[in-house]
């Protein structure tokens, strides 16, 4: 009789709801490194640690896909309600997933930009790695985030020195090329490496407590 393969046990914690994600865009960023992104998929449990993302603010910000408030069938989505998946597919090949953030009409998300791997799980170095690796395409868009499908866990592992530099492939956006809104930990698992002049936080004691939400 062949013997039966363990499942990969999946730390405890608490998933994030709805008001994790209803908060500003750049603290819902902040606050999501070094939390679990799982997904449940034909019987399996997928998941990997935040450990990049970035800050997309809506309407203002010429990088977002609601800039100017574009509102079309691909973008509606992040014109609802907080905690939900917006997937999108971009380069004619990768799917790329964000969570929706703010109140509903505040077209803004989070980018997710890599994991640091679960067990069995695949590279996830870039957002078309992460949806590859976890099996995510167009059918989660506008899903909320919550299990069984696609959510956040909480097991409160330190999530270590917290990094802020400019986005990635943002170019021709003008001033948002160099705002600050990737935010990453280091990780050997990110997308791009932490440049070592920066290999000191961004983010200190004091700093935290003057961004929005705290």
């Amino acid at each position: 009789m062949a013997r039966l393969q363990s499942r990969p046990r999946l730390p405890e914690g608490a998933v994030l709801d709805a008001s994790f994600f209803q908060r500003d865009t750049r603290v819902v960023a902040r606050d999501l490194l070094g939390k679990l992104l799982v997904r449940e998929l034909d019987g399996r449990r997928l998941w990997g640690r935040l450990v990049e993302v970035e800050a997309y603010l809506g309407p203002d910000d010429l990088a977002a896909h609601s800039k100017g408030g574009r509102r079309t069938a691909r973008t509606e989505v992040m014109f609802g309600a907080p905690g939900h998946a917006y997937v999108y597919f971009t380069y004619g090949m990768h799917w790329c997933l964000n969570f929706v953030t703010r109140e509903a009409g505040m077209p803004q998300a989070v980018l997710v930009r890599a994991l640091e791997p679960g067990p069995g799980v695949g590279r996830c170095s870039g957002p078309g790695l992460v949806t590859r690796a976890l099996g995510i395409d167009r059918a989660l868009n506008g899903a909320l985030l919550r299990p069984p499908d696609l959510y956040v866990l909480d097991d409160g592992e330190p999530r270590g020195r917290i990094f802020i530099t400019p986005r990635i492939g943002v170019q021709g956006t003008g001033r948002w090329e160099k705002r600050l809104l990737r935010y990453a930990v280091d990780s050997p698992s990110l997308s791009r490496p932490i440049p070592k002049r920066l290999k000191r936080p961004n983010i200190r004691e004091g700093e935290q407590r003057r961004l929005p939400g705290r």
